[in-house]
């Protein structure tokens, strides 16, 4: 496949291809409540909330803790790659296809960083690198902020929001 036919070749194809699997609903302990969308659609974006990283069947994939600190930088970007996989999931749910996605617009990374953790970037580069993959150098583009946090939900080590525009499938 040439780097110009990409653009034609179906997303879930290419998923398939990569022996990857797009994850089931997130699954949290019963007493935790997710009053929002998971993704917004309002016109030609699509909003998606923070992510983290799952497993197949929806449950949250470790490992679990800082990084820098209990998880490794090579750990954090596996785990950046999975929350590409969790988003994927997500907006084939709203959207239907993986093909309506047009652009990638802006990520926002963020990791559950150890005190003088400096690495962001090359964690959240996990989620870009696998999306530049899928969707090309053009529609993959984004812009892109990756921050440490304090704290994460659940001691997920990374979570990713994103904004897409999406269009109908030609």
């Amino acid at each position: 496949m040439g780097k110009d036919d990409q653009n034609l070749y179906s997303i879930e194809a290419r998923l398939a291809e990569m022996g990857l699997i797009l994850p089931e609903p997130v699954q949290v302990p019963p007493d935790v409540k997710l009053p929002f969308a998971m993704v917004r659609v309002l016109g030609t974006r699509a909003i998606v909330s923070g992510h983290g990283p799952q497993n197949p069947d929806g449950t949250l994939a470790g490992p679990f803790g800082k990084v820098g600190g209990s998880v490794t930088v090579e750990e954090a970007y596996r785990s950046a790659r999975l929350v590409a996989l969790s988003i994927l999931g997500s907006l084939k749910r709203e959207l239907g296809s993986l093909d309506r996605v047009n652009n990638w617009v802006k990520v926002l990374g963020m990791v559950n960083s150890a005190p003088d953790f400096q690495q962001q970037p090359a964690v959240i580069n996990g989620f870009s690198d696998l999306i530049l993959e899928l969707y090309g150098a053009e529609r993959g583009r984004h812009a892109r902020s990756a921050v440490g946090m304090a704290e994460l939900p659940f001691n997920i080590p990374v979570e990713i929001e994103a904004e897409v525009e999406i269009g109908n499938i030609t």
